[in-house]
């Protein structure tokens, strides 16, 4: 995939994420109906990922790019743990790859050691075989991204209600100059930080007010920084993105993130333009895409798809 198709892919899977954290669910989801005709080839790819409830019963593997793929033998984060929740059950997207699991369970015990938190809420990781999402992302197809609320965990178990229904904090100010300092703490910087420094992280998206303040009030080690790139929408959450695991030929990987910090202002002005921070409406109405259809991913998430379901 060339840098041009990765820009392109990675801008729209901002673009799509913006408000999908905030959408609310449902405690009480209805199955979707049987598709008419799966074998059409102009089905959307979503329209059959989306309807496949457990991961696949293979071995564990990484297919494609993060925006365009799909994986084999997921698995979930438990939707409860010491020092973790998961949001927004009805979605069922808290399934990645194995070390993606391991990495949030690591920072949410982080969090609660280095920033004082009960734990963390985690929202959309990807579904239970990757792929395309009706809702909300471009990416998150490959079980190597997840997204992390900057609202601190409370300190009881949320009820399946309050899962659904409950709203992350928005963390910039009404202006998009700056974060809120009514809701900002160093807490905030710290569970960044503890991300940002797992070795295994490639990049973290976060709204460019955020890293406007994570450049402002780091201190000492400020290398991590340079792994935390401004993206469009991300007010309420995190993104995480991890790199492909070693030995996973068919998994495609995205140039690592240039050195330095980032912080410099030309780093930052185009994130802060007026033009950016208040676009102008289309002069024209945007036609929609064509949904991506199962031909235009990776032919191996084709025997993904047609993989019995893994015992859970």
């Amino acid at each position: 995939m060339n840098l041009r198709a990765i820009f392109l892919f990675l801008f729209s899977a901002a673009i799509i994420n913006t408000s999908v954290a905030q959408d609310l669910g449902s405690v009480d989801p209805k199955p979707l109906p049987p598709l008419t005709n799966p074998n059409d080839a102009k089905v959307g790819a979503k329209e059959l990922f989306g309807r496949k409830v457990l991961p696949a019963a293979m071995p564990t593997r990484v297919i494609g790019f993060y925006a365009k793929g799909c994986i084999a033998g997921a698995e979930a984060l438990p939707i409860n743990g010491d020092t973790w929740q998961v949001m927004r059950l009805s979605r069922n997207r808290n399934w990645a790859h194995p070390e993606m699991v391991k990495l949030l369970e690591r920072l949410s015990a982080k969090a609660h050691k280095d920033a004082g938190w009960p734990g963390i809420l985690v929202g959309d990781m990807s579904q239970p075989r990757g792929g395309p999402m009706f809702t909300g992302h471009a990416s998150h197809q490959v079980g190597l991204d997840a997204d992390v609320w900057l609202t601190p965990m409370p300190d009881h178990q949320l009820s399946r209600n309050e899962r659904e229904e409950m709203s992350a904090v928005m963390m910039v100010r009404p202006d998009r100059l700056d974060v809120d300092p009514h809701v900002w703490t160093p807490g905030h910087l710290a569970v960044i930080r503890d991300a940002a420094q797992e070795p295994i992280v490639q990049r973290i998206f976060v709204n460019a007010a955020i890293k406007k303040a994570l450049c402002r009030e780091a201190k000492g080690d400020r290398s991590w920084l340079s792994k935390v790139r401004p993206m469009y929408g991300h007010d309420f959450h995190f993104h995480i993105r991890i790199k492909c695991p070693p030995g996973d030929t068919a998994c495609e990987s995205q140039p690592e993130p240039k050195d330095g910090e980032g912080c410099s202002k030309r780093d930052l002005a185009y994130w802060f333009k007026d033009s950016v921070l208040h676009p102008k409406p289309p002069k024209r109405p945007v036609k929609p895409k064509p949904p991506m259809t199962l031909a235009q991913l990776p032919a191996a998430c084709r025997q993904v798809l047609a993989a019995p379901d893994a015992k859970q």
